[in-house]
């Protein structure tokens, strides 16, 4: 990654914007939705502008930008059409180790604002570096198109019930298995469909009634989750085994699987290699079938990932006996093995008339 994606906390913070015109006011809209106390610096303002600091929305300073103007200030963006003012803006930025973004430059901005999509409070960024900011336009009209319009009415049921789950559910692992099944579930759908009022009292009881259901319940068990990661490419992850390599609490990978499929997991999720080369230490199967054996009784969800097809050169049925022999749940779930995947990537067909 060239940058790293963060979501700062702006409300009541003051942040310099450098400029008046047309460009400067598209960045101030964003900047007052996130509730910035903005300071806007310029000559002369648009009419839009000139109205919002007459408003008081904003604060202008009617002068050309002096380095003291950032004195104090959280975040500083520069959108003026002369490039020698912007760089300067930059550089004076960069002195005091102030967060800059030159709008249309990226050589000289220290961040980068993405495409967003706004559900307030769940918020979807798409960026691209700067390379191509038409093709990021493009994947936000997609997941306009995608994303449910009462996402964040859902998020917010979610954030107000949150401290009971906590108070309810001790372990962080049955609080994550009941927010699944909330978001999989009835109450969800009936949300996003516009079915329920997320305020109404029906769904408080229901919730109520979910999470009462939750805590009587024993802690669940363990299971296993036998992952062919194919040949090596993402993109041939079948949707089942991107699936439960999400869920997975911890992961046990071997030595051919990408880093590429790795990152699909989740971020918290354990990583244990187990992989065999010759000449070098390794885990041997006996101990990875007890390792299996051990995390499943913990109670955590395994995703035992193996390149290409679990079941082909995988010694996949070994550890499903080791499973079964000690009463742990599993599922296969089939990979797209490196001999078909390179053929079809040469266009050779495996069989042919």
């Amino acid at each position: 990654m060239d940058y790293l994606p963060i979501f700062l906390r702006l409300a009541g913070e003051p942040v310099l914007v450098v400029g008046g015109g047309e460009v400067a006011a598209r960045k101030i809209d964003l900047l007052l939705r996130t509730g910035a106390r903005v300071i806007v610096v310029a000559p002369e303002l648009i009419a839009s502008l000139a109205q919002q600091a007459t408003q008081g929305v904003i604060t202008h300073l009617a002068a050309e930008f002096q380095p003291d103007h950032l004195n104090g200030v959280r975040l500083a963006i520069a959108a003026t059409d002369r490039h020698a003012v912007n760089a300067w803006v930059a550089h004076q930025a960069d002195r005091r180790n102030i967060p800059v973004n030159v709008v249309d430059d990226r050589e000289l901005s220290r961040f980068i604002v993405p495409a967003i999509v706004d559900r307030s409070p769940v918020v979807v960024a798409v960026g691209s570096s700067g390379d191509a900011p038409v093709l990021t336009r493009r994947l936000r009209e997609k997941l306009e198109s995608f994303l449910p319009q009462r996402l964040g009415a859902l998020a917010r049921l979610a954030g107000k019930f949150r401290p009971a789950v906590k108070t309810r559910l001790a372990s962080v692992s049955r609080r994550r298995r009941f927010w699944e099944r909330f978001f999989d579930g009835e109450i969800a759908a009936d949300v996003l469909a516009g079915r329920a009022d997320p305020a109404s009292e029906s769904i408080e009881l229901r919730l109520n009634a979910s999470l009462s259901k939750a805590s009587e319940e024993d802690a669940a068990p363990g299971e296993v989750a036998l992952v062919g990661a194919g040949p090596g490419d993402p993109g041939l992850l079948t949707l089942r085994a991107l699936r439960a390599l999400q869920n997975a609490d911890v992961i046990l990978y071997d030595r051919l699987v990408s880093v590429e499929v790795l990152d699909l997991a989740r971020r918290d999720a354990e990583r244990i290699y187990v992989g065999k080369a010759a000449g070098a230490a390794h885990v041997s199967q006996d101990e990875i079938n007890a390792l299996l054996v051990k995390l499943a009784h913990e109670g955590r969800r395994v995703c035992r990932l193996k390149g290409g097809d679990p079941f082909i050169f995988g010694r996949g049925g070994e550890e499903l006996e080791a499973l079964a022999a000690a009463g742990i749940r599993f599922e296969v779930v089939p990979g797209v093995t490196a001999a078909a995947g390179c053929a079809a990537y040469a266009g050779i067909p495996l069989t042919h008339r």
